[in-house]
């Protein structure tokens, strides 16, 4: 096999630098579009909340999303100057890009973990178990973080000769992964709510016809599941560098899961202070086979 040419080598590495500043700002765009969008009902339904862990995991979700995703646009075009992304430079931000974008993720993964626990009317065997492949999944991350840093240095040493608009997209030994226990863990957690939607659907016979909280609960949670699996999937693929789905950078994915969470959380809110108002609803025990109501901390 013919290896390439320093020319080829450069157009393919320019081509992909590039991306990422085409998407990032579109991405800061939808972000502050739906922040705007939901500001109304954020100021009817949340902020009348007292304050608790949801409260303000979902202020944390909601405003760190618009920082992170600003922050993802102030890096990426910084580093289009010529001269800025040198080799120890971008060395150094490489796992802090990826630490600030863990600590969204992982406070989505707390709010997800609670919306299992009341879907499963508080079990603390299904809490205990998604505690600890969670832990799991954290001690994971840090393990790939860690292995590819210390060779990320000498993995793109070759390419920084470029002069390409931000540091080279090129993955090597496992750093493609580093996302790849985040991603089994969250598919854990929706093929947990699927399980619990199985069961609903097996015990709707018992009810009436009416929709109970429980089923649109269940309908929003397989939607935001799905959805945020599917995107974590996304960014592994596109982590493995083939060349039919070149690198976006971070931004789209800390917009997207970012949004997902938080109107997931004012919907559910939502829905439940209507539902309230309208009845009390006796399949809340019929579904949940638990006297207590969902809480949404």
């Amino acid at each position: 096999m013919q290896s390439e040419s320093d020319q080829e080598i450069f157009e393919r590495l320019f081509k992909r630098s590039k991306i990422p500043l085409y998407t990032c700002l579109p991405a800061l765009t939808w972000v502050l579009y739906d922040y705007l969008l939901t500001l109304s009902e954020e100021a009817k339904y949340i902020w009348p909340q007292k304050r608790n862990f949801g409260t303000l995991t979902f202020f944390w979700i909601r405003y760190y999303t618009i920082l992170l995703v600003v922050f993802d646009v102030a890096q990426i075009h910084s580093f289009a100057i010529p001269g800025v992304p040198t080799v120890d430079v971008c060395v150094a931000m490489d796992p802090t890009i990826r630490v600030v974008g863990a600590l969204s993720l992982w406070a989505v993964e707390i709010v997800m973990q609670t919306r299992i626990y009341c879907l499963y009317g508080g079990s603390k065997k299904i809490a205990f178990y998604n505690g600890a492949l969670f832990l799991a999944s954290i001690v994971a991350w840090v393990y790939i973080m860690y292995n590819t840093a210390q060779h990320r240095k000498v993995t793109i040493s070759s390419a920084t000769k470029y002069h390409l608009p931000g540091c080279p997209t090129i993955n090597g030994g496992i750093r493609w992964a580093v996302w790849v226990p985040a991603t089994i863990f969250e598919a854990n957690l929706f093929f947990l709510a699927l399980y619990r939607a199985f069961l609903s659907i097996s015990a709707r016979t018992k009810i009436n016809k009416r929709n109970s909280l429980i089923r649109v609960l269940l309908q929003h949670h397989l939607a935001y599941f799905l959805g945020i699996t599917g995107v974590l999937i996304m960014s592994n693929v596109m982590a493995v560098g083939t060349p039919f789905i070149p690198w976006f950078g971070y931004a789209p994915f800390h917009a997207a899961v970012g949004i997902m969470t938080s109107r997931m959380h004012i919907h559910l809110i939502k829905f439940s202070e209507e539902s309230i108002d309208n009845a009390y609803d006796t399949t809340w025990t019929t579904t949940l086979d638990t006297s207590e109501p969902l809480s949404f901390a």
